[in-house]
């Protein structure tokens, strides 16, 4: 029976972490899907391209509600339902996998830093928040969402082990760990290329990283469509 109910909170938990809310959030207050702009990545990093805080905080905030709640009920009651450790941290990779493959939105789902972030704060707020205080730090100094992300992913399961001896959360970080750089892999790439995003950026703003063609491109093409136009300017200016 115990079995069950370990099965139970792992399906429950996937559930409640398939509710993408930067979807949700965007349809609610009239904004555009954030999976057609941008990075097309749901998250709240990408709402906030579309120049609304409030939609951004709401989003960031519910999903890391989404990944602390079934994995604070669970070590809340863990006694009483007969949960093992085993059971707690894996109930937080359930909730972060339905984030990013939610049953409700086809499988196309976010990159889970801040349902992560909400994971780690149930399993302690001292490794939630050391974690965070990595993120912030980097994001602060480069503003790169991504590259924040990836140097918290990195510290996350060496914090696991300094501050506790809980072999299946450390287990259950890393997995998580190791599947959100996997998400990341575009952005790894971008940060290579020097063409990524920066944080607050807006998704009807060009790219600083990307050379500005466009312009002399479009004023090209209109000289060969007026022919004589160079020739007209120049005696403009001579007079």
């Amino acid at each position: 029976m115990d079995l069950v109910y370990s099965y139970s909170a792992f399906f429950i938990a996937y559930l409640i972490g398939s509710i993408s809310f930067a979807v949700v959030i965007s349809k609610l207050m009239g904004l555009g899907d954030p999976r057609t702009y941008g990075s097309k990545n749901p998250g709240a990093t990408n709402v906030l391209r579309s120049g609304n805080k409030v939609a951004a905080v709401l989003t960031l905030l519910l999903d890391a509600l989404k990944g602390y709640l079934p994995t604070a009920l669970v070590q809340r009651y863990a006694f009483d339902l007969g949960f093992e450790d085993t059971t707690i941290a894996f109930v937080g990779v359930a909730a972060f996998i339905g984030h990013l493959f939610p049953v409700f939105f086809r499988f196309q789902g976010g990159k889970g830093v801040a349902t992560a972030a909400g994971v780690l704060l149930a399993y302690d707020p001292m490794l939630g928040g050391v974690t965070l205080l990595v993120w912030t730090l980097v994001a602060a100094v480069f503003r790169y969402s991504s590259l924040a992300s990836l140097v918290a992913a990195l510290f996350a399961p060496f914090f696991t082990l300094l501050f506790f001896d809980r072999p299946s959360v450390a287990l259950a970080v890393a997995v998580m760990c190791l599947l959100l750089i996997w998400r990341h892999w575009g952005n790894i790439l971008k940060l290579i290329k020097g063409k990524e995003s920066r944080i607050g950026q807006k998704a009807t703003e060009p790219d600083p990283n990307k050379p500005r063609r466009r312009r002399r491109r479009v004023k090209r093409l209109h000289e060969e469509a007026v022919p004589g136009l160079d020739s007209r300017s120049s005696r403009s200016k001579g007079n």
